[in-house]
């Protein structure tokens, strides 16, 4: 019971900073209405709030940084994390693509890219780019609080907990700033907790398995990249097209579903 306690009172006190130090970031973005003011600065301010917050707590608790798992890890979780949100980002799109409730289209390439040209640049230069924002958070969700929960509950019960926890920290941008996509703001909400939840499974397994939080980090950072800058520009809107794709759809929140169950049927790994 003393040991719970402890676990309690690290993971009470880093949400505590965590929220504390988002708090200022979202005080800067709400007044702005928009995730582009301060030209992005707020935002990367912000991602990084879960880290500091993360590594504050660690000097606190333990005068150490060692257990927020620094190691590189296997190669395979890291190819693994790399791929997955292209795995199902390319099932959710394709699926609405070859439906006809969302057309495939160039017309928002940035002027003077190719398709291919377009494709490369972002799944190199733009994953590396990625990977600055996604650590910030990383180190905190899954470098810290993961490992943390999975010391007092389950599998599930860690990739649940810190899954509603991420997806609330989120809910003050969709709630009084711009980050939601075209559908209702209840739809949006309800689509995004989903998707967001779900891939808390994914995330915790990988950070779990590989005792390392870059496949984590690699995973949000190729998930950011693939589907707001790759698949979202891709797709042209036919009429109900913003009820299913992107962060806030259902297409993407049904595919977060079923791979969240084969990271569940994993756990006993």
């Amino acid at each position: 019971m003393p040991r719970n306690r402890n676990v309690i009172n690290r993971i009470a006190t880093y949400l505590g900073l965590t929220f504390a130090l988002s708090t200022v970031f979202y005080v800067l973005i709400i007044r702005a209405g928009t995730l582009a003011a301060g030209s992005g600065l707020y935002v990367l301010g912000l991602m990084w709030c879960p880290g500091v917050a993360a590594i504050i707590t660690s000097l606190i608790f333990e005068r150490s940084l060692r257990g927020l798992g620094w190691r590189l890890g296997r190669p395979r979780y890291l190819a693994l994390a790399y791929v997955l949100p292209l795995g199902y980002g390319l099932a959710a799109y394709g699926t609405v693509w070859i439906l006809g409730l969302g057309a495939l289209s160039t017309a928002a390439l940035p002027a003077g890219q190719s398709l291919p040209t377009f494709l490369a640049f972002n799944a190199t230069v733009g994953v590396v780019s990625s990977l600055l924002t996604a650590t910030g958070e990383e180190i905190g969700w899954r470098g810290f609080l993961v490992p943390e929960l999975s010391r007092i509950t389950g599998f599930a019960g860690t990739a649940l907990i810190s899954g509603a926890i991420w997806a609330v920290w989120h809910m003050p941008l969709i709630l009084f700033a711009d980050y939601h996509g075209g559908a209702p703001l209840w739809f949006a909400l309800a689509c995004f907790t989903i998707m967001i939840v779900s891939l808390s499974f994914d995330f915790a397994w990988l950070r779990l398995r590989s005792g390392s939080l870059w496949p984590a980090a690699l995973l949000h950072a190729s998930h950011n990249l693939f589907i707001q800058q790759v698949f979202d520009p891709l797709t042209q809107d036919t009429g109900t097209t913003a009820y299913l794709v992107g962060e806030f759809g259902l297409a993407l929140a049904i595919a977060a579903i079923v791979v969240a169950f084969f990271f569940w049927r994993l756990r006993p790994r």
